[in-house]
């Protein structure tokens, strides 16, 4: 029974992968977290907005 099928060059391309999306994350976290502190009450509005265009395009409306 072969309990190491995947090669050490595979593993650390895939935890290179997931450090890069973790990053990737974090950066959009904080762009958000700029743009929500920038929008402040118009933040509720938007998301109405983005509801209404969503249901719309479901619709075939728009």
């Amino acid at each position: 029974m072969d309990r190491a099928k995947l090669d050490v060059d595979t593993l650390l391309k895939i935890v290179l992968v997931l450090i890069v999306v973790w990053l990737g994350l974090e950066v959009l976290d904080t762009a958000l977290g700029l743009l929500t502190g920038l929008l402040g009450i118009l933040q509720p509005f938007l998301g109405v907005i983005l509801i209404v265009l969503i249901v719309l395009w479901l619709l075939d409306r728009l």
